[in-house]
């Protein structure tokens, strides 16, 4: 069996460009847990301002 020869170091500026390229096409986790809750929480807003408006309206 014939060892293949071992290949040398990479340079810091290697290793920052092929971190570079394997970036993923999505977003980071955080953000969209973020995005997430800001859609929940804005349509249940919308939907207990709505609530109170038939509320009232049906009160008069």
């Amino acid at each position: 069996m014939s060892e293949q020869p071992a290949s040398p170091p990479a340079s810091a500026g290697a290793r920052a460009r092929a971190r570079k390229n394997d970036v993923e096409d999505r977003a980071p986790l955080g953000l969209s847990v973020r995005v997430a809750l800001y859609v929940v929480g804005s349509h249940v807003l919308l939907a207990f301002l709505s609530f109170i408006v038939v509320m009232l309206k049906s009160a008069s």
